[in-house]
């Protein structure tokens, strides 16, 4: 039976969780620390032996270093470093066979010696697979196989009995997404790159273009130079964007028209003026190429709810509505 909390005050729970914050933010020190002198070499040779693969990286570990192992597969295959995560008792019984003669396996273990990853290691010993350990024992079996170790500082764990893995998982987290960062960089993986990975969510939302989303064609909004006022308000309302764009002769945009221009001249005679006399003659634009996100900065920046879409010669292609951005998650 576990015991009731014996933290009931609200002060002893922000003084544990502090103590615990404080903890492995130490801990977090201390592989920085280490990246700067003894863990230096190696981990630039596990950069340079992942970049170097025409397969996959196998991320493998049991208990909790498998649980942050399937972070980091996740991380890899997200950032262009095409991985998966192997749990290494299944490996034991048939999935051995996932594993290719050009792949790498990145081994998790924090003591280096959990009986479990044995049959992932000899396999890879066996076919000449390269192994990388990410571990804190130095001279662990894991270590003693490995052709590059990622040795961990031992630090103090966050959990009062020095029992549950808390500051090691950290750790490995943390050197985890710090290969995977270091090999996006190595790669000049783009926030192009990135779309093609995640295509789904907000995240792939805000790496959407412009160009995906914005109204073209006859449902633009667009008026030539000397449209009467009352034609160019019946336009406004039939688009339900707020604004008509104005364009010359050769259908290169000079100006916009929006709800607040018009608000701001209802003291004049709005029957006997043309776009020309109340047009914004500096109309903010965007590429169709430009991403949703900066398109929801500009919006946001000038307070205004719409954006005439333009091409390299200033005519209009397209416009993008505030709530266009909203419709697929960007705002």
């Amino acid at each position: 039976m576990i015991k009731r909390l014996a933290l009931v005050e609200s002060s002893g729970a922000i003084a544990s969780a502090l103590r615990t914050v404080e903890t492995e933010r130490a801990g977090l020190d201390a592989l920085a620390r280490t990246l700067s002198g003894p863990l230096h070499d190696a981990f630039c040779d596990a950069v340079r032996m992942i970049a170097d693969i025409k397969g996959r990286v196998i991320v493998t570990g049991i208990g909790k270093s498998g649980h942050i192992g399937a972070k980091i597969a996740a991380t890899f295959a997200s950032t262009g470093t095409p991985a998966f995560f192997v749990h290494p008792v299944e490996a034991n019984h048939g999935d051995l066979g996932m594993i290719a003669a050009d792949d790498i396996v990145l081994a998790m273990s924090w003591s280096g010696e959990s009986s479990e990853l044995q049959g992932i290691v000899s396999y890879s010993r066996r076919f000449s697979i390269p192994l990388i350990a990410i571990t804190s024992g130095e001279r662990s079996a894991l270590a003693r196989e490995a052709d590059v170790v990622l040795l961990l500082p031992k630090e103090q764990e966050a959990c009062p009995h020095g029992l549950a893995p808390t500051t090691s998982t950290l750790m490995q987290l943390a050197l985890g997404d710090a290969l995977a960062v270091a090999l996006l960089e190595a790669r000049g993986f783009t926030a192009v790159d990135f779309k093609t990975f995640h295509p789904g969510g907000k995240l792939g939302a805000s790496l959407s273009y412009v160009g995906d989303i914005m109204h073209s064609g006859e449902n633009m909004p667009l008026v030539p130079l000397g449209t009467s006022m009352p034609e160019a308000v019946l336009l406004l309302s039939q688009k339900h964007y707020g604004c008509v764009g104005v364009v010359d002769g050769m259908g290169k945009l000079v100006g916009i028209v929006t709800d607040g221009d018009i608000a701001r001249n209802l003291s004049r005679n709005l029957g006997e003026l043309n776009v020309d006399d109340i047009m914004t003659t500096t109309p903010k634009t965007v590429r169709p190429t430009t991403l949703a996100t900066a398109a929801l900065g500009i919006l946001n920046q000038h307070n205004i709810s719409a954006l005439i879409v333009t091409d390299d010669t200033a005519t209009p292609v397209g416009i993008v509505h505030f709530h266009d951005l909203l419709r697929i998650g960007v705002a």
